[in-house]
């Protein structure tokens, strides 16, 4: 997309969900973006003005459901999901999530608690390591189901 513009001060979604990356190839930072409009970056929770690529979120009408676990490779404690948690360290006293396996559905990791921070989108498919989805860190305060109603 920096072929077209240089920075992005707006954005309108007509329809369906999108999830914009600040790099090119579908990297740095995401972020979700539900139908409306977003008059400036701070209204999809950006960090700057910049998105680079952008792909649209397949609609989806099944069940969600995720494991989440302690340690990279699926190691140590784990948990399954099948609704949204605002606070992960509230629920389930860890904030720790080194590796993810996304059974059915699409989620959205946030950096903190009550969907706030960095956003890290997770399509169906396993993740051994939390960089694989685009962290440089294990901890995750929140997360939820990727749906059109959020």
């Amino acid at each position: 997309m920096q072929n077209h513009f240089s920075r992005c001060n707006s954005i309108r979604v007509d329809s369906g969900c999108w999830v914009a990356y600040e790099k090119p190839n579908y990297g740095g930072y995401q972020y979700m973006l539900h139908k409306g409009e977003y008059p400036d970056y701070q209204r999809w929770a950006g960090f700057n003005d910049c998105i680079r690529s952008c792909r649209m979120v397949p609609p989806y009408n099944g069940n969600y459901r995720m494991k989440i676990f302690e340690r990279s490779d699926f190691g140590g404690q784990n948990m399954e999901l099948m609704d949204d948690c605002p606070d992960l360290n509230e629920r389930f006293h860890t904030r720790d999530i080194s590796s993810v396996n996304v059974m059915e559905g699409y989620w959205m990791l946030h950096e903190h608690p009550n969907y706030r921070g960095r956003q890290y989108f997770l399509r169906p498919g396993e993740y051994r390591r939390h960089h694989e989805w685009g962290s440089n860190s294990p901890t995750i305060g929140s997360l939820r189901r990727v749906t059109e109603l959020n």
